[in-house]
């Protein structure tokens, strides 16, 4: 039985905090709909960084949304302590009850003894006395790949005595009107239409989950032979638009393309018209999961069960070899994954078509 669970009528305020990478941040949106929820009453801010924003901004459950922006140190010590000090005034004047921190970051235990707050969570770790002593709550972790982020995530509210349902832990994104116009006109200029093409996003930003550029090619084609309109994503780093180049130069189809050209908000709408998404563990396949696409997931060093799509057809596509998932860089660190490379183009289309049956 739990005896410290939190009396929730007493919430006014909550403060979640996640200071990770974009998909990490879009895995934590079923807690601002279980929140909004389970205590209606209840104000519900987010803190992230600034460069993934866009990834819980226009939630229908969150009230304020502030953010931390990785370039303030761009702008000398002075300057950057202004900032950060204009950002703890705005945080302590909404007088949170409730701070959960859903990282290890040491930001989020200094920011529970600034604030304050009546209850706090954190997770529970070796990460050392200062930051075990701040929470007055502290949830376990599953690590491993034994159990999904989504789940671990919800863990922080279990610890306070609040369960979501089921329902409530789908992923949640919002595109936007601007991005869902801006995307149809991009479609229209390529002939595309919604519901009538498979979006690929070859790419991560880690470049070592990502598949062979020639497999990916020959995968691209054998769709295109079928007749299936393909459009190609990736961000626009250089990196991934150089692989994206590399796998366009092998394609004996052309292919339709907005590489490098979407927002994310616009990425997000792209892959909701998409009638199934292909591509690797990265942030797209989790916005594949928040707008309900098919989607096709290859993995390699990463772990399917912590990160795979969550509450959404799909199909997972992994070499069984004993070493994965191993968390590394590539085999040995060397940004090369013979697991990814051992993935055959056969399985990924056996994978394709079991979706799309399923789906018929």
């Amino acid at each position: 039985m739990l005896t410290d669970a939190i009396d929730p009528s007493a919430v006014r305020r909550v403060l979640l905090i996640k200071l990770r990478h974009h998909g990490d941040v879009l895995l934590t949106s079923p807690l601002l709909t279980t929140l909004q929820a389970q205590l209606p009453h209840a104000e519900v801010d987010a803190l992230v960084y600034h460069d993934t924003r866009e990834m819980l901004s226009g939630h229908p459950g969150l009230s304020q949304l502030h953010t931390i922006d990785r370039q303030w140190k761009k702008r000398g010590p002075l300057g950057q302590l202004r900032a950060e000090w204009r950002l703890l005034a705005t945080l302590k004047a909404r007088r949170y009850d409730l701070v959960i921190t859903l990282t290890e970051h040491n930001r989020g235990a200094w920011l529970v003894r600034l604030l304050q707050p009546r209850w706090s969570v954190g997770p529970d770790g070796p990460y050392g006395r200062f930051f075990r002593k701040s929470f007055t709550h502290r949830y376990l972790q599953v690590p491993g790949n034994r159990r999904h982020t989504v789940e671990i995530h919800l863990d922080a509210l279990r610890r306070i005595g609040i369960y979501a349902t089921p329902a409530q832990r789908a992923l949640h994104i919002v595109p936007g009107d601007a991005a869902e116009a801006s995307l149809t006109a991009k479609l229209q200029a390529l002939g595309l239409q919604r519901g009538g093409y498979v979006l690929v996003h070859p790419t991560s930003r880690w470049l070592f989950k990502s598949w062979p550029p020639a497999q990916m090619a020959a995968l691209i084609d054998t769709l295109s032979a079928r007749g299936e309109r393909i459009l190609l994503t990736a961000a626009p780093s250089a990196d991934e638009l150089a692989m994206l180049a590399d796998i366009s130069g092998q394609l004996q189809h052309p292919v339709a393309s907005l590489a490098g050209q979407l927002s994310l908000k616009e990425l997000a709408a792209a892959i909701a018209g998409a009638k199934c998404y292909i591509g690797v563990d990265s942030v797209p396949m989790h916005l594949a999961a928040a707008v309900q696409t098919p989607c096709v997931a290859l993995f390699g060093p990463s772990g399917d069960i912590e990160w795979g799509p969550w509450q959404v057809p799909h199909r997972v596509v992994a070499a069984s070899v004993p070493c994965r998932p191993c968390g590394n860089a590539g085999c040995g660190g060397g940004w090369r994954s013979e697991c990814l490379e051992k993935i055959s183009v056969q399985q990924v289309l056996a994978a394709y078509d079991s979706l799309q049956e399923q789906g018929r």
